[in-house]
């Protein structure tokens, strides 16, 4: 288990899964994923990796992969081509907490979530929301451009 004590920990208690942080690795480094859908295991108290989504897939299956009543950590790898022409790749890291998800699961999620993002290197965009249209597309284009 991925669990470290010391003040990082103290708000949550919770560590990540050595399973979330190597799929993380395959989607930075080798492009084996599109997206990675995360949840909160409260009782193995840890992130683990919920559902991975393949380097064809869309955003539309993305976003139709989460749940519309409990929270999750995803991350997108969302490819574009500059007005330059050039072909890139930009990484945003998700915190989904939909409007009518449980407090508590909104709670959980918000404490843990500066601890879970600072294992996931190469984040280079944030996007919280509560419902679709706060992570529509055009928000990550708008973002990444």
């Amino acid at each position: 288990m991925a669990f470290r004590a010391g003040s990082a920990n103290t708000l949550s208690g919770m560590g990540v899964a050595d399973h979330s942080k190597s799929t993380y690795k395959e989607l930075q480094r080798k492009k084996f994923h599109r997206y990675i859908i995360f949840r909160i295991e409260e009782k193995k108290k840890e992130v683990v990796v919920e559902k991975t989504g393949g380097p064809t897939e869309s955003y539309a299956e993305f976003t139709a992969s989460l749940p519309e009543n409990d929270c999750r950590y995803a991350v997108y790898d969302y490819d574009f081509v500059t007005s330059e022409n050039c072909q890139k790749s930009k990484i945003f890291f998700i915190s989904w907490a939909p409007a009518m998800s449980r407090i508590r699961a909104k709670m959980l999620y918000a404490t843990s979530k500066n601890r879970f993002k600072r294992e996931l290197e190469g984040i280079h965009y944030e996007i919280q929301a509560t419902d679709p249209t706060e992570m529509d597309l055009e928000v990550l284009q708008d973002r990444a451009h």
